[in-house]
């Protein structure tokens, strides 16, 4: 097997994780590695990469520059060129991420072998990876980790607007991109069956039939108990130091600075319980820190609020808050708490699945965990903790105490914790339920040998220009013969395309009417067909792959009852492409009507354009998808195809490594491009346009790309 997972964001190398350095640095980070291993590690895996995100930043370290990080023998840390060198949070890499997924293909190319599965981590991971499964047509896996839908009804329900979640975390394009990946996915890997039953299920996209818990594991050689004298433990005086009792018991959270980790509210039940301040100390590991006004505002407003409860209460010589910790340090935190008879604990509003639950438990540690989310799974299994309501301070501080309290109960929860965790929660038994998952979905496909890269070899070309027909190429008749003039110069070197939500009759009335040369390539009905040279010769091995879950006769009978929607003449109708006329007024929108289908478990992709035309297609077919198909049979890169559009159609195929040139009276539909990398918009319209896109990117001569 080949397997290619992706986890975009945050810092991610093999050894010293910076987890909890920022929001973006967390669970997921060390669940990844941690399967890349194990992965690595199996007999019947050939190769496995986890591609990320390259830095370059001057305030991070330097490995996350490195292309390539070997793990163990089988088992790689790609990173891929994405967007401006410097580090990014997750919010701000969307613009980014279609050029993160034609570089994947590129090193996919260069391994020379297609993946068994590709893994996206994250909503970021799911929009890249559903995209490649679909080129290659290959299985694909997605695991959500933490869902867009579920932070915006939280975040609602704590006062913030919908404003605010579009400015701050891009939310609408999360959550679509969430749906992406569910649409597209023949398995979504989750930890816990809370995730399936209350996350999942408030999607559209949501078929419970394709979900399977495979619980994480854990790394034993790290996460065990010791029995060695406390005195020696690393780090133990970086806690003590807080503390005017260090013998008394201990409560641990290691946790960041979160509004949904919630450790304000483990603070307060504290703060407000005598009891649980005579019997134990509270400490917390809340990441690394050098100083607090500096720190980003949402780390800075938590921290602040601890310090100020600490203060309110008069906590100190109860409370430890070290400033700093290394990876290696948080084993022997667990340690400490089992020696001095103490509980882990996770007061998050929400928790995915609490890997620190699990971290505890493997070192012997009896957990007090919120009720809402994985720790409910781990306690399940473990029988070593009891589960609390994160809103409820008193349930919070009797919990605890409980625990604390009572030896008996202690002990057995400290074994349990170890036994469970053994028998639960170990990445091997983790990556024999995965590798069954691989076979079983890999039963059902097909490959076809064209997605393997080219061995075409002589071709009179090294680039590509593709342009849309109608009011890009075609609309203005002397734009039109100074961009036929300026192309005959180049015509040997220059493979000349088209891309049109024409049917190929359509097309070829246009060629004929408006005098055009037969291009090399002509791709017809929004992507779903693809042509070569004077004699129209079809790609059979594309109509093969967009067949893939084109269900046309289910959509004719979901849309035929629909007020503002009618079919277009038959004329448009194709057989992967089923074409709408909408009425402002009475149709739905376009949201709406990809709701409906997803709710009806059929996939496909909405493309409209003139904000009153409406085309439905395979979901592996578009333009982009199309012009992707032929760079690769081929073998040329998208940096050599310069791509010229006007309408919501040509939308994905501007985006990405291809050269993107949006002449000047494009609809508006395309006014979300700018700003994104790689798409200029021309000052001209029509030919001139496109006239102006090839001067931009020099792209007769040595291609430039400026700003890069």
């Amino acid at each position: 097997m080949y397997i290619v997972m992706l986890s975009i964001h945050g810092l991610v190398r093999s050894e010293n994780l910076e987890l909890g350095r920022d929001a973006d640095t967390g669970g997921q980070v060390q669940y990844v590695i941690e399967l890349l291993k194990a992965l690595g590690n199996h007999p019947e895996v050939e190769r496995v990469d986890l591609m990320t995100r390259q830095i370059i930043d001057q305030n991070i370290d330097d490995s996350y520059a490195e292309l390539v990080e070997p793990v163990n023998e089988k088992a790689n840390i790609i990173r891929i060129p994405c967007g401006p060198n410097r580090y990014l949070r997750k919010e701000s890499l969307w613009p980014h991420l279609d050029m993160f997924t034609d570089n994947v293909v590129k090193h996919i190319n260069y391994v020379n072998k297609i993946p068994s599965v590709i893994h996206g981590h994250y909503a970021d991971a799911g929009y890249v990876g559903s995209d490649i499964a679909r080129l290659l047509g290959v299985p694909f896996f997605f695991t959500g980790h933490s869902l867009g839908r579920q932070k915006k009804a939280r975040l609602l329900d704590h006062g913030s607007t919908l404003e605010s979640l579009e400015r701050n975390y891009n939310i609408s394009t999360r959550i679509e991109a969430e749906e992406k990946a569910l649409d597209l996915a023949d398995k979504v890997i989750t930890s816990t069956q809370q995730e399936i039953e209350e996350q999942y299920s408030i999607y559209d996209n949501y078929r419970p039939e394709s979900m399977q818990v495979i619980p994480p594991g854990i790394d034993l050689d790290r996460f065990h108990p010791s029995d060695v004298d406390e005195i020696t433990y690393p780090y133990k005086d970086e806690i003590d130091k807080f503390l005017n009792d260090p013998s008394k018991k201990m409560i641990l959270c290691i946790t960041r600075p979160d509004e949904n980790k919630n450790p304000t509210g483990l603070l307060e039940a504290y703060g407000e319980n005598e009891e649980l301040q005579e019997l134990a100390n509270l400490v917390f590991l809340i990441g690394n820190r050098e100083d607090i006004s500096e720190m980003k505002r949402s780390k800075r407003v938590i921290l602040k609020e601890m310090l100020i409860k600490i203060d309110k209460y008069d906590l100190y010589g109860k409370v430890a808050i070290p400033k700093k910790n290394k990876p290696e340090d948080i084993p022997w935190v667990y340690r400490l708490t089992r020696r001095r008879k103490g509980v882990a604990v996770s007061p998050s509003i929400q928790e995915s699945f609490g890997i620190t639950m699990l971290e505890a438990s493997a070192t012997g540690v009896p957990i007090v965990a919120t009720e809402n989310g994985g720790p409910k799974d781990i306690v399940e299994h473990c029988k070593n903790g009891f589960l609390i309501d994160p809103h409820d301070k008193d349930d919070i501080a009797n919990k605890i105490l409980k625990l604390l309290k009572d030896e008996e109960l202690w002990k057995r929860f400290s074994s349990r914790s170890i036994e469970g965790v053994k028998k639960h929660y170990t990445w091997e038994g983790h990556v024999k339920k995965y590798i069954k998952e691989i076979k079983e979905v890999n039963r059902d496909y097909i490959q076809d040998e064209t997605y393997y890269p080219s061995t075409l070899q002589n071709l009179s070309f090294d680039r590509i220009l593709i342009s849309d027909i109608d009011d890009t190429l075609l609309g203005d008749e002397e734009a039109l013969e100074e961009f036929l003039n300026y192309m005959r110069d180049v015509s040997s070197s220059v493979c000349f395309g088209i891309a049109s939500g024409r049917t190929l009759e359509s097309t070829k009335e246009a060629i004929k009417e408006w005098d055009l040369p037969v291009p090399d390539i002509i791709i017809t009905s929004v992507g779903t067909e693809i042509y070569y040279h004077s004699g129209f010769v079809p790609d059979n091995s594309w109509a093969r792959h967009i067949d893939y879950k084109w269900e046309p006769n289910k959509i004719r009978k979901l849309f035929e009852p629909l007020d503002g929607i009618e079919m277009q003449p038959e004329e448009n109708q194709r057989e992967f492409k089923l074409s709408f006329y909408l009425e402002d007024e009475k149709a739905p929108s376009t949201d709406k009507l990809m709701q409906i289908l997803r709710k009806h478990d059929i996939s496909s992709k909405l493309v409209s354009s003139h904000e009153n035309l409406l085309d439905i297609i395979p979901i592996r077919a578009s333009k982009g998808q199309a012009i992707r198909h032929v760079s690769m049979k081929w073998d040329i890169e998208p940096e050599q195809i310069l791509v010229c559009g006007d309408s919501g159609n040509d939308e994905d195929m501007l985006k990405g490594n291809t050269l993107g040139t949006i002449v000047n009276n494009y609809s508006k539909e395309l006014e979300d491009l700018k700003g994104h990398p790689r798409v200029y918009f021309a000052k001209e319209s029509y030919a001139r346009g496109i006239i102006e896109g090839i001067r931009h990117y020099n792209f007769f001569n040595e291609i430039t790309i400026p700003g890069e």
